[in-house]
């Protein structure tokens, strides 16, 4: 199939994937130049009615939603025959692939990950979609660290048939991840996919799943009547606070665990709080531990010369090291701000209080334009004065309509396009009456529905001049009055003559006098000049 061109717009380039289901391929979008990624039904599988409903789900659930964290639908194949759909395509490492190369992952690094999938899962519930299959595998990482969550193919939506058309004892799910209500072939709900979450965090912070199994029976059971082995003590170095919440995520009964997802990602997020351990540590245990004896010595050795002198340089050296630790700890550093939430302008000045300098990248997602949906660095992290923060920004939706520019400045319109995520390309300047930069047409029309990323094609107008008469003047006066009239002087060719009286003078032009053309056209001039004088012939002189 390399080579195929989908709906005259996506030329597939290379099989990336495959699973049990359906064959994913990487495609370039000819008409954004950006790369997707296409999910075929398997062949033998497109007769299957069962299979067919789950690929249609995934279209439901997916055009349900446009997230930052979700791998967006782009548009879905108009063949009957050979159902396809099309998705952003995410350039990275499944989370699984991630946990295999690293063995575990630093708390800090996996609670963050969390909270970005717990971000989707909150959107996908809102939206009255439940994924049931949160895994590694459906978590993909891109080269920038953007954390995508893919894969609803047997996603339920909560307003229809709790069913699907799937019998009551059917289970569905990957067996590692799934929690105690599904392998009982219950209805999944939005706390069946924090069970999963709570699974894939262990994952993270261990390095293991926390069942193990020889066969699926073996781990469904598990799921249903086992404790998985403390966080801690596979990973002593992952907080109580943390533990805790993992803990919570795990609980059997769905209603001992948290009741949303943007509730876990808050405690997940307060659990990396520094006194959140404090606070788990009872005055008891402290009154446990021996207090040590002090012995007073009076020796008046100690107080000789030499130790007064050794203590001054001490004290000298601490006042020193102090100043510096008050620099670089408080002077030269500040707390992360929360902007998450804040419109772009405001997050900017915000930032910019505490000498903190802002980079923008744009995103769709539903929350509105310019709105932060994400930063680089977690809220109360110790950042330097004159470090740079990046700001995730909402760009809108992932489809959105043209913009009308016409009218605008270029500048403007540029302005305009990149705040929702769309790309600006002159293809023509025309010389018009209208101010040089004027947009004049634009391709896609006002109102046309389009992807975010796509271009959107722009005539402007080169502005309207007429060129002067400079025949005849003085060359080295005419850039000035080019000047006036918004033309450059372009080539000056020189023309030899014997009367003096043109020497210096402007000859010939082009454009010629009275041509219309755009502003800063180069005009070129030919001017007299004083014929070449023959060099002397040193051979002749004095004669032989």
């Amino acid at each position: 199939m390399i080579g195929v061109l989908l709906m005259g717009r996506y030329r597939l380039e290379e099989r990336i994937g495959e699973g049990g289901m359906a064959a994913v391929y990487r495609a370039l979008d000819l008409r954004t130049g950006h790369r997707v990624a296409v999910k075929f039904l398997r062949q033998e599988l497109q007769a299957n009615q069962e299979f067919l409903d789950r690929f249609r789900r995934e279209a439901t659930a997916a055009s349900r939603m446009s997230h930052h964290n979700i791998v967006n639908l782009l548009d879905i194949g108009d063949n009957p025959s050979a159902p396809y759909l099309v998705f952003e395509f995410v350039d990275g490492k499944t989370l699984k692939e991630i946990i295999a190369e690293h063995g575990k992952l630093p708390q800090g690094t996996a609670v963050q990950i969390a909270i970005r999938i717990l971000s989707a899962l909150r959107h996908a519930h809102e939206a009255g979609v439940i994924h049931r299959d949160i895994k590694p595998q459906n978590v993909l990482v891109d080269r920038q660290g953007y954390i995508k969550v893919s894969d609803f193919g047997i996603a339920r939506m909560v307003d229809t048939n709790t069913q699907d058309g799937e019998s009551r004892q059917s289970v569905m799910g990957s067996v590692h991840y799934f929690s105690p209500e599904q392998a009982r072939g219950e209805t999944a709900t939005a706390a069946s996919d924090l069970y999963s979450v709570g699974c894939v965090l262990y994952e993270m912070l261990t390095g293991r799943m926390p069942f193990e199994g020889e066969t699926q029976v073996s781990l469904a059971m598990q799921h249903l009547q086992a404790e998985p082995r403390p966080v801690r003590e596979l990973a002593p170095e992952v907080s109580a606070a943390v533990a805790a919440v993992v803990h919570k995520a795990l609980a059997k009964d769905p209603a001992a665990r948290y009741p949303s997802a943007l509730l876990m990602a808050q405690a997940l997020h307060d659990a990396l709080l520094p006194e959140k351990d404090n606070k788990l540590a009872t005055m008891s245990d402290f009154r446990r531990k021996p207090r040590p004896k002090i012995r007073m010595r009076t020796r008046h050795t100690l107080l000789t010369g030499v130790f007064v002198t050794l203590l001054a340089i001490v004290l000298l050296l601490g006042v020193f090291g102090g100043a510096y630790l008050i620099y670089r700890d408080v002077v030269n550093t500040t707390r992360t701000p929360l902007l998450t939430g804040y419109l772009l302008e405001a997050a900017i000045r915000e930032a910019e209080q505490d000498g903190i300098i802002i980079r923008v990248a744009r995103n769709p997602s539903d929350e509105p334009v310019d709105t932060v949906i994400d930063q680089s660095y977690d809220v109360g992290t110790p950042i330097k004065r004159g470090d740079v923060l990046l700001l995730v920004v909402s760009s809108g939706p992932a489809r959105k309509p043209v913009p009308g520019l016409l009218g605008k400045t270029v500048s403007v319109a540029k302005s305009q396009l990149e705040r929702i995520a769309l790309e600006i390309l002159v293809i023509k300047e025309l010389i018009n009456p209208a101010p040089k930069g004027t947009v004049l047409s634009q391709e896609p029309q006002e109102g046309t529905v389009v992807d975010a990323g796509s271009i959107v094609q722009l005539v402007i107008s080169a502005g309207q001049t007429v060129v002067p008469e400079l025949s005849g003047r003085v060359w080295t006066e005419t850039a000035d009055i080019l000047r006036k009239v918004k033309l450059v002087q372009g080539k000056v060719s020189e023309i030899e003559t014997e009367d003096v009286t043109q020497h210096g003078k402007v000859a010939s032009q082009l454009p010629v006098a009275g041509e219309k053309v755009g502003e800063n056209t180069p005009v070129d001039l030919a001017v007299y000049v004083a014929p070449a004088q023959p060099s002397p012939n040193p051979k002749n002189e004095g004669g032989s």
